[in-house]
């Protein structure tokens, strides 16, 4: 149950006669309604309120649930009268922000704010607001003006304002919401069940002892809500992080070393630079003891980035023209999905794409991977469609067709490494050298597999937590 049926459920049982007892010495509603009244004709008579017509007996089709036998229906005309007018109303522009006397609106806070207008104040308390447009209900026990259109004030008449204003809070919840067009004909069309005075003080004392609790059991229940929203990211995370630990799947001495594969895929590396198919790059630094977050099987060796990808290249640093067809240009957003979206891509000329370099155009394969903004995030290519991108991510093009370097770039590892080396101000960025910088845990490539497996079991029971 959310904190706010809980709360509508109290009410509601505070107005159908079954959170306290009835005590037949407390009298009876009828009794009290005679007293009603008698009270009524003597502020007719003194001019408080104005004579009218009496209103008809509450028939069946009216009453909504049934109450005890010591209770009453009664109409809301029947127990309250009209307080406050236009002589007691202030202009929104004369709304201070300090003064003497809070104005009071229709809105959802107490006050607007203050007034210093003493001849506008309204002293006959205690008062029950209802918001014609907004439906909110107030219980007013200060002096006040009225700063707004649309407020209904209503004094009890022999009758506890406050079980009146909790009555009213639970009715007005369920009144039909019309927007901003007036409910308060609608709330007068709602019966009271009428209580005697006695029980009204024992429910209204009941219901206050009750909130607070519910109050601490919302703040309960938003954490856990929080929690809930949380959890799926969070599992995925730790899913992640124990997989580039090595602590996902067992390691198996017959499938080798991390080392031998590093040598291996160096071996191939340098073929191709020889080869004429990728350019040399500058030597990378050796990892030190202080850059290593945790420990890793032994069988696994610490890497730098680009010792696996063949290039690592961003987009162009200059704005490309734009046409209405042509090649797509994918800027961070057509990413944001964790696909990659063409649907509202912008298109540059052909001509532009031709002059790119290789390394600047994607090949099935391939990895985007942000470094501006929402930076690192990994985003597969999976397609064989041209296009171009915004220098906001960069193209990682592996030296093997591995699924373990895209969920090893999705980890919490690689994401705080990024922030550590993220600059600028408006917008942080992952420069391009920091990124082939980073470094990655490489297990044996059968091991590699496996985990890559076991993550694909694991990844989707977590999105089912969403």
């Amino acid at each position: 149950m959310t904190p706010q049926e809980l709360r509508s459920s109290i009410l509601q049982l505070a107005i159908q006669g079954r959170l306290v007892e009835q005590r037949p010495e407390e009298g009876t509603a009828e009794e009290l309604y005679r007293q009603i009244q008698t009270e009524k004709q003597a502020l007719i008579i003194a001019g408080k309120i104005k004579k009218e017509k009496p209103l008809p007996e509450i028939a069946e089709d009216e009453v909504p649930f049934d109450i005890p036998e010591s209770w009453k229906w009664v109409r809301l005309q029947d127990v309250v009268y009209p307080v406050g007018n236009k002589n007691n109303q202030i202009l929104a522009k004369e709304v201070k922000v300090e003064g003497l006397y809070p104005a009071v609106s229709q809105g959802s806070a107490i006050f607007e704010g203050y007034s210093d207008n003493k001849e506008k104040v309204i002293n006959d308390l205690p008062l029950v607001m209802f918001g014609d447009h907004t439906r909110n209900v107030k219980y007013i026990d200060f002096p006040f003006v009225i700063c707004a259109d649309g407020t209904k004030f209503m004094k009890a008449i022999c009758v506890y304002p406050k079980y009146i204003y909790y009555w009213m809070s639970i009715v007005a919840e369920k009144l039909h919401n019309r927007g901003y067009a007036r409910h308060f004909l609608l709330l007068t069309k709602k019966n009271i069940p009428l209580p005697p005075l006695a029980e009204q003080k024992r429910i209204v004392a009941k219901i206050e002892e009750l909130l607070p609790l519910v109050d601490r059991y919302e703040q309960a229940w938003q954490r856990l809500e929080v929690l809930n929203s949380r959890f799926p990211v969070d599992m995925q995370k730790s899913v992640l992080q124990l997989a580039i630990q090595g602590r996902l799947v067992p390691q198996r001495p017959e499938e080798g070393t991390g080392e031998d594969l590093f040598r291996q895929i160096q071996s191939e590396k340098q073929a191709l630079i020889k080869a004429g198919k990728i350019k040399k790059e500058k030597p990378l630094p050796e990892i030190t003891e202080d850059e290593i977050p945790f420990d890793i099987p032994e069988s696994w060796k610490w890497v730098r980035l680009a010792s696996l990808c063949k290039s690592i290249a961003d987009g162009d640093h200059q704005p490309p023209p734009q046409v209405p067809n042509g090649v797509p240009f994918l800027v961070i957003s057509n990413l944001s999905s964790g696909t990659i979206d063409f649907s509202s891509t912008r298109f540059v000329p052909i001509e532009y794409f031709k002059s790119l370099s290789l390394e600047r155009i994607a090949r099935k394969g391939d990895i985007l991977f942000t470094v501006t903004g929402s930076y690192g995030i990994p985003v597969k290519v999976n397609c064989n469609i041209e296009f171009c991108f915004q220098r906001h991510m960069s193209l990682l093009r592996l030296m093997l067709d591995w699924d373990y370097l895209f969920y090893a770039l999705k980890s919490p590892l690689v994401k705080g490494q990024c922030d550590a080396v993220a600059t600028g101000t408006a917008q942080k960025t992952v420069g391009l050298n920091s990124l082939r910088n980073l470094i990655i845990p490489l297990p044996p490539l059968a091991e590699q597999k496996r985990i890559v497996a076991r993550l694909e079991e694991l990844l989707p029971l977590c999105e089912m937590l969403r």
